[in-house]
């Protein structure tokens, strides 16, 4: 393995989102991150997306560059055999990664006694050990009563899940400051994270808290509104959208010159009483903003928009959709973070390496998910330094598989 994380190794029995993120931005890094799931896969081995004839999109793209060990979660056996694959020794071994329930022979005090240095990070639905996802976590921040149009009454849901991937970050982050103190002081620790409370947590952080406390108000919704400075959709005249954004005085000014709207930014700052070069002017005036911006856009095509508004170094993107962003020459298929490659079962198609550009080591290209099972026999002789005959007796007995 070679990376800035190379030389760590990671266990991990994970499901759904957080866990295998988290994992996998550890192995994109360099580690050496094993996923056990029991013979018959995971409880999101068949999870949408999925390929014409069921294939899981979704479970290859959280599962990118790790190996596989499928074991018989049933059998007392193959607990003996994860435990040791937990604990095996090694400087940058003995790390446990898991958002399943921690009891029984996979708590840390068990898995503690085979390693006393053990670093294990238990990734729940709350403090209190209730169960949660991240939708029925993002129902308690108050998110969902602020987002949607104007005038629409009740919730609207998250498409993507924040916290989940709020949660996987967080998580690699404290496997790497947990194995840093372990090496300065030879000491291991069970870290918890509740998905709860990194979802509260980032609440508190944006403010949103504490504005209704201090303020005592519950924010209205303001649809695809910025709220606080200036930024909202807008149609061309081919029925495309963009977003147009400010954040600064120089975005203020770019736009301007983009439409030509100096003489009109002036008038509005004039008959508002406002300055656009700040949140609060842009905020208070965006109605008179955006109604000298709307005829603008819809008069133009989106090339003609677009042109404009990148001349000028405004702040704005064109919507698109997911297959339009898969055909994207600039953000994905020139973009040096991605590759195409051919995951087993699925087909080709276009895969992220890691976000981050160390200066002291290349990037990694990505590579594929494995397919279940499919390091199992490599992991229990080059790990568990287990025979051939060993090995073939497990698979007899239906302790262990191989590749599907």
């Amino acid at each position: 393995m070679t990376g800035i994380l190379a030389g760590l190794r990671i266990v991990e029995g994970s499901a759904f989102i957080a866990a295998p993120l988290g994992g996998m931005t550890l192995a994109q890094l360099g580690a050496d991150v094993i996923r056990f799931d029991d013979i018959k896969g995971g409880l999101d081995s068949d999870r949408w997306p999925i390929t014409k004839d069921g294939r899981s999109i979704y479970w290859a793209g959280l599962n990118k560059g790790k190996r596989s060990i499928a074991v018989d979660l049933r059998n007392p056996r193959g607990h003996e055999l994860l435990t040791a694959l937990i604990t095996a020794p090694g400087e940058g071994a003995g790390i446990f990664t898991t958002n399943m329930p921690a009891r029984g022979w996979l708590s840390y005090e068990e898995l503690a006694k085979k390693r006393a240095d053990l670093i294990a990070l238990n990734i729940v639905g709350a403090r209190d050990g209730s169960a949660h996802v991240d939708y029925t976590v993002n129902a308690i921040t108050g998110f969902p009563m602020v987002t949607g149009p104007v005038g629409h009454d009740g919730p609207v849901n998250a498409v993507a899940p924040p916290w989940d991937l709020a949660t996987a970050y967080a998580g690699a982050l404290a496997i790497v400051a947990a194995e840093r103190h372990r090496r300065m002081t030879g000491q291991g620790q069970r870290i918890v994270l509740p998905l709860q409370d990194m979802a509260l947590a980032a609440t508190s952080a944006l403010g949103y808290i504490g504005e209704a406390a201090v303020n005592n108000v519950d924010r209205p919704r303001f649809g695809n509104e910025i709220f606080g400075t200036f930024g909202r959709d807008f149609k061309t005249k081919d029925g495309r959208f963009v977003m147009i954004c400010i954040f600064s005085d120089r975005h203020v000014d770019a736009l301007a010159e983009a439409g030509g709207f100096a003489k009109a930014f002036k008038k509005i700052e004039a008959s508002k009483g406002v300055d656009l070069k700040t949140d609060a002017g842009r905020w208070t005036a965006r109605a008179e903003l955006c109604a000298v911006i709307e005829p603008w856009v819809a008069a133009q095509t989106a090339a003609e928009v677009s042109a404009a508004l990148k001349k000028a170094g405004a702040l704005w993107a064109p919507y698109q959709s997911f297959r339009e962003l898969a055909a994207d020459k600039a953000n994905v298929l020139d973009n040096p973070m991605f590759t195409v490659l051919d995951q087993p079962g699925i087909g080709r198609y276009p895969v992220a390496a890691t976000p981050f550009q160390f200066g002291a080591f290349e990037r990694q290209r990505p590579r594929v998910a494995p397919t279940l099972g499919q390091h199992t026999d490599e992991i229990l002789s080059g790990i568990l330094g287990l025979s051939d005959r060993e090995i073939g007796k497990l698979h007899d007995d239906r302790v262990v598989a191989g590749p599907q």
